[in-house]
């Protein structure tokens, strides 16, 4: 009796059974091999939230504080108290602003323009040491302008004018009056145009003046007679204030 043989050497075409066609790999990565990828990306979020935090902390650090306005509103030639200062803090081009340190040293001087809530202040919104608002020959008077009676293009704080008295609307044949040579601005607000609707507006100016002369200013202003013009910067007034 012959025994079959169990050791057949399989075909070729058997050992080919089941795999991919050109050789490849389809496989799919393993947990393990995921692993080391996200452990990287984890190690940058971090080293990217630690810049960001070193970044912030560093501009923190840039901060400086200055003095600001703690009061709603204040007027030319109001006298500083401590309690109208406050501390706000900034970053970056502060240039001209009054540090905080230094707040005590414009206490009991006076304004030199209106002020507003929370606004930073620079030296020159405030006299000199020992300079008063108001000179001993001088007085601040307000008038109101209306178009035709002041530049179109506004005053400003400083500005030099020449004050004069001009004639009524029922008088055409009188003739102006000059009342002030030189006078300087000390406060501005309004504009003869309005820029949203292009109405007319009132300019609202507060001026220096001499004494001699406050009476005759303050009539033509109350009877809409009062004109202003502007003169190049420098012009000497007739009352000094300190900046001629």
């Amino acid at each position: 009796m012959s025994l079959s043989s169990s050791t057949r050497t399989s075909s070729p075409g058997s050992r080919s059974a089941g795999r991919p066609a050109g050789g490849g790999s389809t496989r799919l990565p393993s947990g393990r091999e995921r692993r080391p990828a996200l452990a990287a990306l984890a190690v940058i979020l971090i080293l990217l939230g630690a810049a960001g935090s070193a970044l912030i902390a560093l501009n923190s650090g840039n901060r400086t504080d200055f003095v600001a306005i703690s009061a709603d509103a204040l007027p030319p030639g109001h006298r500083i108290e401590a309690k109208d200062f406050s501390r706000g803090d900034l970053a970056g081009a502060t240039g001209g602003l009054v540090p905080w340190s230094e707040a005590s040293k414009y206490v009991g001087r006076y304004t030199t323009s209106w002020l507003y809530k929370d606004q930073f202040v620079t030296p020159e919104n405030f006299t000199k040491d020992g300079q008063q608002p108001i000179p001993q020959t001088g007085a601040l008077v307000g008038v109101s302008l209306d178009a035709g009676h002041a530049p179109s293009d506004g005053l400003s704080v400083g500005d030099v004018v020449q004050v004069f008295r001009v004639p009524g609307g029922n008088d055409s044949s009188g003739s102006s009056t000059e009342l002030v040579g030189a006078a300087t601005v000390t406060s501005s607000a309004g504009a003869i145009t309005d820029s949203k609707t292009s109405a007319n507006s009132s300019l609202n100016v507060t001026i220096l003046v001499p004494q001699s002369k406050v009476g005759m200013v303050a009539a033509a202003a109350a009877a809409k007679t009062l004109s202003v013009a502007k003169l190049a910067p420098g012009t000497k007034t007739d009352v000094a204030n300190g900046s001629n």
